[in-house]
């Protein structure tokens, strides 16, 4: 590692504000269609590369005078890594860090109508190109690199030189990770918990969907924290829709604390005590000042116990986002 453990992971220490738990993921800004809820109408007009460029560095820039500095993104994230890039040469912040992900490849072509969007390929030849286009970009920037959306019938469970050529990043002194989907995430993590190359567990970190509709990896998530791994929550928000068209009991809880639902439901995961990193997934800086008033929401027992009964089996939750259309 080329910092000190606390510089390598902002807010690793429990005596952390709020906001330094949080982190800015990059998914709703690096390419003209995505599946959120609530972010075509915040969008310029135009999504030209040249405005979601303009909007990412306005967006970050907002993030990062609010305290933020966690940015999370990925290889399919259309052009995010580079949008991402370019502000940090511009700006010359040193204290933000860094991770993305391989194993998706954008293919829209900056089409917001086309059939594909993205395609996965968990391969070494995969990882050796994006690998390879990720340090392009960020250089030495990377503190966390993450196989994007691991479940647990990808090959990297059986590819041995898929596995060593992982390690071999590993090794140059950046974190490993994976991302996870689907209702069967807990059983990704616990797969992935035994893979060890070099006598050394292969990953460090896990990034999954929590949130107060779809709880159902908190478990293992939980027993990830406890073990040393870092914890990266996404989709927090359940791609907007807890924002645009939250179940009642959110909104009145929301009413009571003057915030809106957004807020709650980033507050509810911050209420986690192993969830390291929330990511949001703010698509304006509005979207963003919504979202950071998490940071000041107290969740009562009471409203905890009203947000319970609100979770979805999760096959449920997964076939509903399934059906969400990019746009």
């Amino acid at each position: 590692m080329r910092r000190s453990d606390s510089d390598y992971f902002p807010g690793m220490f429990p005596a952390q504000q709020p906001v330094q738990r949080l982190g800015l993921g990059l998914a709703a800004l690096g390419r003209p269609a995505y599946i959120n809820v609530g972010r075509a109408d915040v969008l310029p007009v135009q999504r030209t590369a040249q405005a979601m460029r303009e909007r990412t560095r306005t967006v970050l820039d907002a993030a990062y005078a609010n305290g933020i500095r966690w940015v999370d993104t990925a290889r399919s994230y259309g052009s995010a890594e580079q949008f991402l890039a370019e502000w940090l040469r511009e700006r010359g912040h040193q204290d933000v860090t860094v991770s993305s992900k391989w194993g998706y490849a954008y293919v829209a072509q900056w089409r917001i109508e086309t059939e594909v969007h993205e395609v996965k390929e968990h391969s070494v030849e995969r990882l050796r190109t994006q690998w390879a286009e990720t340090r392009t970009l960020l250089g030495d920037r990377i503190d966390l690199y993450q196989v994007h959306s691991l479940t647990t019938g990808s090959p990297l469970f059986e590819d041995l030189a898929l596995q060593h050529e992982l390690a071999r990043i590993r090794d140059a002194g950046v974190l490993l990770g994976f991302s996870t989907s689907g209702a069967a995430q807990g059983d990704t993590i616990e797969s992935a918990w035994e893979i060890e190359v070099g006598g050394r567990q292969l990953f460090g970190a896990v990034q999954s969907t929590w949130n107060t509709l779809e709880p159902s990896v908190g478990r293992y998530l939980a027993e990830a924290h406890t073990g040393g791994w870092r914890v990266l929550v996404k989709e927090t928000l359940a791609n907007g829709r807890l924002a645009v068209d939250p179940p009642p009991a959110m909104a009145k809880i929301a009413d009571r604390h003057g915030v809106g639902t957004d807020a709650i439901a980033l507050a509810h995961v911050l209420r986690q005590p192993w969830a390291g990193v929330v990511l949001m997934g703010a698509a304006s800086v509005e979207q963003l000042e919504s979202n950071l008033a998490a940071c000041r929401v107290e969740l009562t027992d009471r409203d905890i116990d009203a947000l319970r009964p609100l979770a979805r089996d999760a096959a449920t939750y997964w076939g509903e986002r399934a059906e969400l259309p990019w746009r």
